[in-house]
């Protein structure tokens, strides 16, 4: 029988810390709550290892340093509204929702969405909403959003998710070609313009719906 509490002890000594995840807020979350409840239980004993973990239907738990790298780069604040784009089992959503006010988590899983929302309930987090729509469109409702974290890799970033960020909001996400290694970048809306940079590589897996629009060619 697999220890939970130690393969996370390992995940954050072995494969966080040595990747420069310090935030001490963030490290306390990831540890605090347990990731194996966010996979199926086939594959509860692999939920720690430095992976994506499949969610069915092409949909993948994003890999523990990937996403822990990507939320301490948003510097998540306790008066923030945050949103999750594609968020999945919720896993993201459940981190978030321990380091900010309120989080919306818009999934397109409908069977996905719905999990997510009984397992954060079970773990008595109340401060996230679970909307089930287009993952390209976000959910402008709760607009606008001081963090936005989309939770896997895209070929660029919709214009409808990057007008709902706040000024001097943060977006954090992988954009990756349709094949290959993808770049994690961070974006930050100051006088109303959005503009990213790249942080590190990153081979995570891209989510559907999130194609680069086609490009008009002479």
């Amino acid at each position: 029988m697999t220890d939970f509490v130690l393969a996370r002890r390992n995940m954050i000594d072995g494969q966080l810390r040595p990747n420069r995840v310090t935030n001490g807020q963030l490290l306390a979350a990831i540890s605090d709550l347990p990731r194996e409840r966010f996979v199926a239980a086939g594959l509860q004993s692999v939920a720690y290892a430095d992976d994506d973990v499949p969610l069915g239907n092409g949909r993948f738990l994003m890999e523990p340093m990937v996403l822990a790298r990507l939320l301490q780069t948003l510097q998540p604040l306790p008066e923030d509204k945050a949103l999750v784009v594609a968020s999945g089992a919720g896993y993201g959503a459940a981190l978030l929702a321990r380091l900010v006010k309120s989080v919306v988590a818009v999934e397109g899983d409908a069977g996905l969405a719905g999990s997510a929302e009984q397992t954060i309930r079970t773990l008595g987090i109340t401060n996230v909403q679970q909307v089930v729509g287009k993952m390209e469109e976000g959910s402008a409702p709760g607009a606008p959003y001081d963090v936005i974290l989309i939770e896997g890799a895209v070929q660029e970033v919709p214009a409808a998710i990057l007008d709902q960020l706040a000024e001097g909001g943060r977006l954090a996400t992988v954009i990756s070609a349709s094949t290959g290694m993808g770049v994690a970048h961070l974006v930050v809306k100051e006088g109303g313009v959005a503009s990213g940079r790249p942080l590190f590589d990153a081979g995570t897996p891209l989510l559907p719906g999130f194609a680069a629009p086609p490009r008009f060619a002479f």
